[in-house]
């Protein structure tokens, strides 16, 4: 339904000037009182008191549980490029063309960086913990193509900064890393909205009015029209008319809901039509038109809100990348220390290998004086290449561990040189206590709560909600438009002498209109002949129902959204509670590994003197040595556990960057310039690359004849 108030005064020349002031007086003193009643209906229909069991959202942020504040980083910090591309690329008063120009982003690097060449020596890589983190922020997937949403969210700045709405970026973290964290971090803050069997389901994320168009515009017309008509009535003769046109336009938007459209219009008309007064005839109009939103789509703020929510959609991205180093990091130190297990393990079963070796070598030749049964010698062969099994199994997970690094840490392995180098560990572990774990739960889960990027995101969406709910409740008032316009038009040139009807000239008499195109603008801007006045469009939707329903579903988006950050905190409570638990556990595992490890140590020597006397048998040293064998994959395994769990407990206060040194901006930029210094590591004693062994062995036979006494 559409209601059109319209008040136009159009001044003749038979008019008086003091006709036209008086006129002009009563005019906007009707204006001030229309333009005073809509902003006492927008006003109090945007300030309406919230219906039964609805709460608005500034109220409903002040209900959530009590916790401390989020510490909220500044859209400025981080930027990957050189160039910030929430600024425009050319500016009016410097170099214009620019911003007519593509913007070209250099390819992505393929190549590894420096730091992996650096570190092959004698064909191996040598790779300490801080090394394996320094080259994973240099040259892991995962993090470059985040990395490309920090500049991805800085265009939603510079679109919406024009007036455009926002396209959004992807929060999420990227995951596709093979190896290392079994982590359940919670994912990036969403809309609160769900993804249905059927498909994407759909937030009103921008629901509301569009905002005016920020950025001004020009344009213009050119034309030139050469027309030859035939004769078809009296009315109507034969003539040839030359026609120029050149128009030009300008169009601005306001924040305030403001719009200004500017025309202005130029023809020149030549003709041989005898019937015109003017030829050739000069015309320019001229208009400007001011339009302003009084109900829906009035004001600053619901004009600048897509601004608002891309700045904290800034923040949502830049809390996104923290977490995506948090995770990236964590998962490579898990991945490290699954290389050091492997290592080890590989170790000893070499270990284990060598003694069983040995103790067949020697009942062999006790088997020689006839001090052994020859059933003896078949049992430790079977020994020696179960043994040889176990250490192949090793070596297989240990070339494994090796390429699951590389690929983790490197970003081209093509290179045949790196893809057959096996890496050498360098670091080990310390179970030194470290003040996490006797620092009581509840200032652990504080601390999580204030750091953890996870819920800076959540915070950050739900100011974003609200401002998609604050949008959809201003699209629920009516539109009324106030305008008002300035004109004027002029028509002059060479009169036509030549001009008459029936034999009767019909030339004006006296005309004092201009004959050249600068008295006919001259004459556009004296009013000379104005055209001005001012209106209102007023637009009621009876039914309203699609803004119904987009104020209905944001508010519930927004109760999700509440639903949600409150759900975070339980989430992240329970596992800084369960990784501290597991870290006190996985030392007391340790402790009691290397008990026993020392223990079977102990009793694998002893028995090896017994037999020396006689007093023990080779299938008590053998169960003795197996038992030892189990006690160093025990310990191998706790150790494994103990380095992970601690890395993780440091991933779920959102710790890791301050106790590894890490700089973020360095991270951002993908050159790290300081190394990482984690913690809690030593160098390992025994680097040398690991043995391999023939994938089979042939049992010995014993001797045909065996001695008398057997």
């Amino acid at each position: 339904m559409h209601l059109f108030g319209i008040c136009i005064f159009e001044q003749q020349q038979k008019y008086a000037v003091s006709r036209r002031d008086q006129a002009g007086k009563r005019l906007c003193a009707v204006a001030a009182v229309l333009l005073a009643c809509a902003v006492g209906i927008s006003s109090g229909y945007a300030q309406q008191t919230p219906g039964a069991g609805e709460t608005a959202p500034d109220k409903a942020a002040s209900e959530l549980p009590s916790a401390p504040s989020v510490v909220l980083t500044e859209p400025v910090n981080l930027r990957p490029s050189l160039r910030d591309f929430s600024k425009p690329a050319g500016r009016l008063l410097g170099i214009p063309f620019k911003m007519y120009i593509p913007t070209s982003i250099d390819k992505a690097s393929f190549a590894n960086s420096v730091r992996l060449t650096d570190l092959v020596k004698d064909g191996k890589i040598y790779l300490s913990l801080s090394d394996a983190l320094a080259l994973a922020l240099e040259n892991n997937f995962d993090i470059a193509i985040a990395r490309y949403n920090l500049d991805i969210a800085d265009t939603d700045v510079l679109r919406t900064r024009a007036g455009g709405t926002v396209r959004g970026v992807n929060s999420g973290v990227v995951a596709n890393t093979l190896g290392g964290s079994t982590s359940t971090l919670a994912s990036g803050g969403g809309p609160g909205g769900t993804s249905g069997s059927s498909g994407l389901v759909l937030s009103t994320s921008g629901a509301g009015p569009t905002p005016e168009n920020l950025d001004p515009s020009v344009g213009g017309t050119v034309q030139f029209d050469r027309d030859k008509t035939q004769q078809t009535s009296l009315f109507s003769p034969a003539s040839k008319t030359n026609t120029e046109q050149y128009n030009f336009n300008f169009t601005q938007g306001f924040t305030p809901g403001t719009s200004l459209a500017i025309n202005w219009n130029n023809s020149r008309i030549a003709t041989n039509n005898s019937l015109t007064s003017y030829t050739p005839e000069l015309s320019s109009t001229f208009k400007a038109t001011v339009t302003q939103h009084l109900l829906q789509g009035a004001g600053i703020w619901v004009n600048k809100r897509f601004m608002y929510q891309a700045l904290n959609d800034r923040r949502i991205t830049d809390a996104s990348f923290r977490q995506q180093i948090l995770y990236t990091v964590n998962q490579v130190e898990n991945i490290y220390w699954g290389l050091v297990q492997a290592y080890e393990d590989v170790q000893a079963k070499q270990r284990a290998l060598a003694q069983s070796t040995k103790l067949a070598s020697d009942d062999r030749k006790q088997l020689e004086i006839g001090t052994v049964a020859p059933l003896q010698v078949v049992q430790d062969d079977s020994n020696v290449n179960s043994d040889k099994q176990l250490l192949i199994a090793a070596q297989s997970s240990l070339n494994y561990q090796q390429q699951v690094i590389k690929q983790a840490v490197a970003r081209n392995l093509n290179d045949a040189a790196l893809s057959i180098a096996p890496v050498i560990p360098t670091d080990r572990v310390t179970v030194e206590e470290i003040p996490e774990e006797k620092q009581p739960v509840e200032e652990l889960v504080q601390e999580a709560f204030q750091h953890r990027p996870e819920l800076e995101q959540a915070v950050l969406q739900l100011k974003n909600n609200e401002i998609t709910l604050k949008g959809a409740r201003n699209a629920l008032l009516p539109t009324l438009d106030a305008y008002g316009y300035y004109g004027a038009s002029v028509i002059g040139g060479a009169v036509n002498q030549n001009c008459n009807f029936g034999g009767i000239s019909c030339v004006v008499q006296g005309n004092a209109a201009p004959t050249g195109f600068g008295g006919v603008v001259q004459d556009l801007g004296n009013s000379t002949a104005p055209d001005k006045g001012i209106g209102f469009n007023l637009t009621i939707p009876l039914r309203n129902r699609t803004a119904q329903a987009d104020q209905v579903r944001s508010l519930i988006e927004y109760r999700q959204s509440e639903l949600r950050l409150e759900q975070q905190y339980t989430q992240i409570r329970m596992q800084v509670v369960n990784a501290q638990y597991a870290l006190i556990n996985d030392r007391a595992q340790v402790q009691a590994a290397m008990a026993a490890r020392d223990y079977n140590k102990q009793n694998v020597e002893a028995e090896y003197t017994k037999l020396h006397l006689g007093a023990s048998t080779t299938a008590t040293v053998m169960l003795q040595e197996r038992g030892l064998a189990n006690a160093e994959d025990a310990l191998i395994a706790a150790n494994a556990a103990y380095a992970k769990d601690r890395a993780g407990l440091y991933q779920m206060l959102a710790s890791t960057l301050q106790h590894y040194g890490i700089n973020l901006n360095e991270a951002a930029s993908g050159e790290v310039k300081t190394a990482p210094m984690v913690p809690g590591v030593k160098p390992a004693k025994d680097t040398k690359e690991p043995t391999t062994v023939p994938p089979t062995v042939a049992p010995a036979n014993p001797p045909a004849n065996p001695p008398a006494n057997q």
